[in-house]
């Protein structure tokens, strides 16, 4: 967990979000959260929890937009320091992902607990401060994942905000297959995503395939145009242009790179000078 920390901070350092409303309508309360799958940040501090269970993407008004000052600091051992801060044994607790806030440089961790099977969200700040982030009487937006009449979206692989609009991939279970969604900002409450079928060659399977999972994405910018980037567990990295998610639109991916059986991205991020 230490690497895998080591890398948040630095997507903190290194993630560039476009600045823009993202959320136009919203409702107050407790949002109904069957399972998170992943989580990720857009502007303005909100959070987005990808739920397959539901079919549906939280985006949440965190409210931590102040940037706080400071350096984080290598933890060894960083599911025993959660566990402590529960007041439940490392090892009972899962940590599903995790996001740093570009606006305000706290790390938030998505956990679930063992013993109750309860989700949680916790706040690690630069100075080490811990503590967990209320989703009683939030405002948020629940954003519906259609996948058609004859499959259901059983998880969300990944969700990002690109530039003017949310885009998550995610698993369905008509034959496992693949499909990317969007949903353009402003976010209102319950307005429905749009659903994709996205077209990826596989060299290692010699063909191309619409079945195969995406596990992880970020959002790309190359001589000005602006790209959604894929990882696959079969293992291809593939991007896929932002304007070609129009509505009824097949995407086809572009191969950048291809990492070789047996290869399984965990996440990505993109850096600059």
């Amino acid at each position: 967990m230490k690497t895998l920390f080591s890398l948040a901070v630095l997507c903190a350092v290194t993630t560039q979000l476009v600045a823009g409303t993202v959320l136009e309508k919203t409702t107050t309360g407790t949002p109904d959260i069957a399972r998170i799958n992943v989580i990720s940040f857009a502007p303005e501090g909100v959070l987005l929890v990808g739920d397959g269970q539901n079919k549906h993407i939280l985006a949440i008004e965190t409210g931590d937009v102040e940037p706080i000052a400071g350096e984080f600091k290598a933890v060894s051992d960083i599911q025993s320091e959660i566990g402590g801060r529960l007041g439940v044994p490392g090892a009972d607790v899962e940590i599903l992902d995790f996001a740093v806030n570009p606006a305000s440089n706290r790390a938030y961790f998505a956990l679930r607990k063992q013993d109750d099977k309860t989700y949680l969200i916790l706040r690690l700040s630069p100075a080490n401060e811990m503590d967990l982030f209320s989703l009683e009487n939030v405002k948020y937006a629940r954003i519906p994942l259609p996948a058609g009449e004859k499959a259901q979206v059983n998880t969300v692989t990944d969700v990002v905000w690109a530039g003017d609009r949310l885009v998550a991939a995610g698993r369905c279970s008509e034959e496992f297959a693949s499909k990317i969604f969007a949903a353009e900002g402003p976010l209102e409450h319950d307005r429905p995503g749009q659903i994709y079928s996205a077209e990826t060659f596989h060299v290692q399977h010699g063909r191309w395939e619409t079945k195969a999972p995406m596990s992880v994405m970020i959002p790309f910018e190359e001589d000005g145009e602006h790209f959604i980037v894929g990882a696959f567990s079969c293992t291809p990295v593939v991007k896929y242009p932002i304007d070609a998610i129009t509505p009824g639109a097949k995407i086809k991916g572009i191969s950048m790179i291809e990492l070789g059986s047996g290869t399984r991205p965990l996440d990505m991020f993109a850096y600059g000078d």
